[in-house]
């Protein structure tokens, strides 16, 4: 049985076959605006179903490049050919421009700052007179390929549809890649992500760049195919079109975009004719009906039409591959007993509210320190200011003698520690082992390029043999090819503690390991847990179940109101009436 992945690329290759098939030319012009608008389509499935950034702007995008090669091929008589490069590197030069302006926003935000683009420049270039004001700009020759005009029809259909497939399988390599699985990170918000070593803003501002670089070559293709540019083919009004085709064809799916842009490019060019003959009136009714659909489609198929297909296709299974793959080099690992974690005198204060009041304790090599208290403690704070999550108000953290304070997740990440969360933060539509796999992303060097020419595949069989081993180290093996999104609390927890291990830590810090686990889940994490020990694994962790904290923990630290309220092994804090008053409860 053919898998979705294989399916779709078959049929992205049978489409250039209607080249030489005998339709009529209106189909051919058909598709070949279906494959322009898939060209800018596909960025968006890149930009916003899989980075979660929105985008209203790429018909901007689209317009620098038909008029960096209208303007230069009329004026300068330059070969289309160049100035697709050059159109190539203006627009990259604008979006990493506007990508470090706007993508520090967040929310609503980032949409506006996109609306507020394309706007500016589509009155930018109906009022510049080097570029034809409103006119545009007339009598831009069609491309030649080998002498050979290419013109609008079946030499112009090869060009776009080669295109297209080239764009779309470099996206699949992409999203099946180190880079990919980061970006995939992106919607699950920055927090997970950065403490696997992945700077979020680097990716989407990558991203936002690959997908303006998508829609300048569409661009570039509608300037030789319409012969003309005019601005209004590059309004707020078409930037609209792309994503509601993207987003109708399903958002989230490579083959998504290609389904958007035919369906709505055949079903426009139908309304336009049937709705006035109905009504009996002309006007543009089929912007109406767009919408209604719009509505129907987000509330009764939300995730797009491509959506419906694939969850009635085979997932392909990942070929196991990776077994005689090189290991990935691992950091030097601290000696037993060697002063691993440092917490000095740390402060954490929100406004008036003193969430941790000068909380200070250390952690030695190969020790599993448990850190409690009643809900409200500080705990959690604590977590974070160690991590990076959050900044210190006042005190130090040091980790094998380098200082913590004020570096990012992710760079305290590559030191050598290593997180889970209170709440599951997982990807609910990637495989376990690729979760986990995620968690190495540190340990790898390939990026977006390499991703996409498939010149990473060394690597990658490198990192899921890591992933492998460290989920068979806890257990999970059985469970690598499952939908993460799949599995029951106790596995996402075992999950998300293979991720972390992924990351080659000399430092394990685990909020909550067993909340909402079942009685033998906590069984069987507390023999992973003293697994990891004998192993030289040292353990920071954050937990309310007391019988779990007692039986694994060398030491206890016991917090009350963001204060230190004592330190010791487990035998002092259960006979310490302090604590019983605090947190155990009193006897009577």
């Amino acid at each position: 049985m053919l898998s979705r992945r294989r399916l779709g690329l078959i049929a992205l290759a049978a489409i250039p076959l209607a080249a030489v098939l005998p339709l009529p030319d209106f189909w051919i012009t058909q598709l070949n605006y279906i494959g322009l608008y898939s060209l800018t389509c596909l960025g968006l499935v890149l930009l916003t179903g899989v980075g979660g950034l929105t985008s209203f702007g790429q018909a901007a995008f689209v317009g620098i490049g038909a008029y960096t090669t209208g303007w230069l091929t009329v004026n300068t008589g330059m070969s289309p050919w160049l100035t697709l490069w050059i159109g190539l590197g203006i627009t990259g030069a604008s979006a990493l421009v506007l990508a470090f302006i706007t993508l520090r926003m967040s929310g609503h935000y980032l949409p506006l700052a996109t609306i507020a683009w394309g706007l500016s420049l589509y009155y930018l270039m109906s009022n510049i007179d080097a570029l034809g004001k409103y006119d545009g700009i007339l009598g831009i020759r069609s491309l030649s390929l080998f002498g050979h005009d290419i013109g609008q029809g079946r030499g112009f259909f090869l060009l776009t549809w080669s295109l297209v497939a080239a764009f779309a399988v470099a996206l699949l390599h992409l999203l099946d890649s180190r880079a990919g699985r980061a970006i995939r990170a992106l919607k699950s918000g920055a927090v997970m992500a950065e403490a696997m070593g992945i700077s979020t803003f680097r990716y989407k501002v990558t991203i936002f760049v690959i997908a303006a670089l998508f829609a300048s070559v569409s661009g570039w293709l509608f300037a030789h195919f319409q012969r003309t540019v005019t601005p209004t083919a590059f309004g707020l009004k078409m930037g609209i079109e792309y994503l509601f085709m993207t987003v109708v064809g399903g958002v989230g799916h490579v083959w998504g975009a290609l389904t958007g842009a035919a369906l709505t490019k055949l079903l426009d060019d139908q309304l336009q004719v049937l709705l006035p003959r109905l009504i009996g009136t002309s006007g543009s009714y089929e912007v109406i009906v767009f919408g209604i659909a719009l509505v129907m489609m987000l509330k009764y198929q939300p995730d797009g039409l491509w959506d419906f297909v694939e969850r009635r296709l085979p997932r392909a299974r990942r070929v196991a591959d990776w077994a005689d793959a090189p290991a990935l080099p691992e950091s030097d690992k601290p000696a037993p007993g060697e002063l691993l974690l440092n917490v000095q005198d740390v402060r954490k204060e929100f406004g008036g509210l003193v969430a941790v009041n000068d909380v200070s304790f250390q952690i030695r090599a190969g020790e599993i320190v448990g850190l409690i208290g009643p809900n409200g403690a500080g705990k959690t704070t604590t977590f974070n200011l160690i991590t990076g999550v959050l900044s210190l108000t006042r005190g130090a953290v040091w980790f094998r003698g380098r200082v913590l304070n004020g570096l990012p997740s992710r760079r305290i990440a590559s030191f050598g520690v290593a997180r889970t969360f209170q709440h599951v933060k997982m990807i609910p539509d990637m495989t376990v082992l690729e979760n986990v796999a995620l968690g190495a992303h540190s340990r790898g060097h390939k990026g977006v390029v390499s991703a996409m020419l498939r010149l990473d595949r060394a690597e990658e069989r490198a990192l899921f043999r890591e992933a492998q081993r460290q989920l068979e180290r806890i257990g999970m093996g059985a469970h690598l090819h499952e939908l993460a999104g799949n599995l029951a609390m106790g596995p996402q927890r075992l999950l998300e503690i293979a991720r972390a291990l992924c990351a080659d830590p000399a430092l394990l810090l685990l909020d909550e390991p067993a909340a909402g686990l079942r009685h033998q889940e906590k069984r069987a994490l507390a023999q992973v847990l003293r697994q990891l020990q004998r192993e030289g694994m040292s353990i920071l962790l954050v937990e309310h179940d007391m019988d779990l904290v007692m039986d694994v923990c060398d030491r206890l630290v016991v917090m009350e109101f963001g204060t230190l309220l004592m330190e010791g092994s487990p035998l002092q804090v259960q006979q310490s009436p302090e604590v019983r008053a605090a947190y155990l409860g009193t006897e009577h």
